[in-house]
């Protein structure tokens, strides 16, 4: 398994004040993802002068504000076992998921802090 990023990741019901501070840090957007696939959610990708990122995710129906670890890989399904072999489980607010462009999984580990892998599909129009 090959990580490509590997950043940290924000999730909330509500984005905007969380993307105001880091945009006051320096921070801008380089893309967003509007998905509504099993979860609706609204990605957005961030990125400072330093070549800092990141992420801050937009989900209206969860109960709170998480932080994550993302990490980007090159073969979903090798992290994925990897990540499950050393004691880590799904959530259960997220399950693993396709898009579009990615596969990706929220996995918590036995201590309780979160990752996210994630693979691109880079076929995807």
């Amino acid at each position: 398994m090959k990580i490509t990023t590997f950043n940290p990741s924000i999730i909330t019901k509500d984005a905007e004040a969380t993307i105001r501070l880091f945009e006051e840090m320096g921070f801008q957007q380089t893309h967003n993802k509007a998905e509504n696939v099993d979860v609706e959610f609204d990605s957005h990708r961030m990125k400072n002068e330093d070549g800092f990122h990141v992420d801050v995710v937009e989900v209206p129906v969860i109960p709170q504000t998480y932080t994550a670890i993302r990490i980007n890989v090159d073969n979903f399904e090798e992290a994925y076992d990897f990540f499950i072999s050393k004691g880590f489980r799904e959530s259960k607010n997220f399950k693993p998921s396709t898009t579009a462009s990615s596969k990706y999984a929220y996995l918590i580990s036995p201590t309780g802090f979160i990752v996210d892998i994630c693979e691109h599909i880079k076929s995807h129009k």
